[in-house]
């Protein structure tokens, strides 16, 4: 069983929800160590005293803010005590529809869970927040840092979405972004929108798996055995006799897609309906 990284409640108006902050993402990576080239000895990395070079402990380690050239410590009761209510409570302020939120704002990703004696409430905020289709919107403190959220309702669970203040976000004039004045013909336009329409399908994220790591581990395994280990091939490449923009879309729009594109779904109002289960397929 994972152990939770937050515990607190849920401010729902008058009612409290207790519960607990588990992380729904479990990244699938390899995990690769740095090594010395000479003899593959692990590559440490120590806490050191920059005044001594001696190691420190980290029950040795204190935080410490540079204020008028001096370090004011802060120790952990010092967090809590700055904001004691904010520090174990999530204060929903809010209920607004989640296509408000751009997806640029969202940062990790979390599961709710209650004390089953509080089961009731939790299942009451689940069930009012399906029927109306708002998501929860709200701040809580974790790790000595405020942080805006959202609540939502994910399956069976209540889920948890940390999201970026306006001032996280880095400005588009920072970068060299086309303008929306760019001057496209209009065969250009109706061409992309006919290739889009192509390529339309219902989203099922079953369909997309991790190829990069499993190609990488075959490649691990096959230079452990000292076998030669297979390069994967590049599969898109674009023709070289192809020159415009119109050209590209034309022979894009002529190639094989390499999978036929599943209708959307129909849109519905109000709840998303819950995707049915899919029948794997056997080799």
């Amino acid at each position: 069983m994972p152990r939770p990284i937050w515990t607190g409640t849920i401010a729902f108006g008058l009612v409290s929800i207790p519960v607990k902050l588990y992380s729904a993402v479990s990244e699938a990576r390899l995990d690769l160590d740095m090594l010395d080239k000479k003899d593959k000895s692990q590559i440490k990395f120590k806490r050191v005293n920059e005044r001594t070079g001696k190691e420190v402990n980290w029950k040795d380690i204190v935080k410490g803010y540079k204020l008028d050239g001096n370090y004011i410590v802060l120790e952990d009761k010092d967090f809590e005590r700055a904001f004691a209510e904010k520090s174990k409570r999530i204060e929903i302020s809010s209920f607004v529809q989640e296509t408000d939120i751009d997806p640029i704002y969202y940062e990790n990703t979390y599961y709710l869970e209650p004390d089953p004696k509080d089961a009731k409430p939790y299942a009451l905020l689940r069930k009012a927040m399906g029927k109306s289709g708002m998501v929860a919107l709200g701040t809580f403190v974790m790790r000595n840092k405020e942080h805006l959220c959202v609540i939502k309702v994910f399956q069976e669970a209540l889920v948890l979405s940390r999201i970026h203040f306006t001032q996280d976000i880095r400005p588009l004039s920072d970068y060299k972004i086309p303008a929306a004045s760019v001057k496209l013909a209009p065969a250009e336009v109706k061409m992309a929108e006919a290739l889009i329409e192509s390529m339309r399908s219902a989203f099922d994220i079953s369909d997309y798996k991790d190829e990069y790591t499993a190609q990488l581990m075959k490649f691990i395994k096959a230079k452990a055995k000292g076998k030669k280990p297979t390069v994967a091939k590049q599969t898109t490449k674009v023709s070289d006799d192809v020159s415009s923009l119109l050209d590209q879309l034309k022979a894009s729009l002529s190639a094989p897609s390499g999978k036929p594109a599943r209708k959307a779904p129909a849109k519905k109002g109000g709840l998303k309906a819950k995707p049915a289960k899919r029948k794997r397929k056997t080799a």
